[in-house]
């Protein structure tokens, strides 16, 4: 019998996975941001210290800055959620749709995912942080700066959707800055006014309508 030579797919082989050290630092991680909600959740943003997180998954302070820069960091893992899904909703939007009809509808169908429990995301975690960030300046500030910063990864999406480059055209700036204000300021809204808007996702929807509708709308009386 002649022995045949294995097959060579084209593509190679595929991604490998994790190792056992990667999947132990992974449950460390997700268990340093599970008891870190518990904890706001029991006491408070401002109350909850780092020590504390630690010794809840039994580990040193030390082996908890291996992980987050601060306890703002684990706070704000629930909105490096957001943004990922947010960026996939986006990549799935139809190439011809207007950018900014694109953004409103992922932006709202992530944030109506968060209050659901949808697409994995747990939806007592994410009213715990919307309290947080209402008793907590410190987290506000955090949250905002986050915001900022993720900004430049909106700019290359417009500026690749529009086949512009940024470096010439202000439209992926001032879209993506516009996009960025509009969740915040829908935010702010929910909370200044106990939801008189309604809910986070009714809000966003709202304040991307306007987004999309143009800033110049009527003077009253006119």
């Amino acid at each position: 019998m002649t022995a045949t030579a294995p097959e060579t797919g084209a593509a190679g082989p595929g991604p490998q996975p994790p190792g056992r050290r990667e999947r132990k630092k992974q449950r460390t991680r997700e268990a340093l941001v599970d008891a870190a909600f518990a904890l706001f959740a029991e006491k408070g943003f401002d109350a909850t210290t780092v020590e504390e997180i630690a010794d809840a998954v039994d580990v040193s302070s030390r082996t908890f800055f291996r992980y987050f820069a601060s306890k703002e960091d684990v706070a704000l893992t629930f909105q490096e959620e957001q943004t990922r899904a947010v960026m996939a909703a986006l990549n799935e939007r139809p190439a011809d749709e207007p950018i900014m009809t694109a953004l409103r509808r992922a932006v709202v169908g992530i944030a109506r995912a968060c209050e659901a429990g949808e697409l994995g995301f747990d939806p007592g975690r994410f009213q715990c942080l919307m309290s947080m960030m209402n008793a907590s300046p410190a987290l506000m500030a955090s949250s905002l700066e986050h915001a900022q910063r993720k900004q430049a990864i909106l700019i290359e999406f417009v500026a690749e959707r529009l086949g512009a480059d940024p470096a010439a055209d202000l439209r992926p700036h001032v879209i993506a800055a516009a996009a960025t204000c509009g969740f915040q300021s829908a935010a702010d809204a929910m909370r200044s006014h106990d939801g008189a808007f309604g809910s986070l996702s009714e809000t966003v929807d709202r304040t991307f309508a306007i987004l999309e509708d143009g800033l110049n709308p009527p003077q009253a009386g006119a």
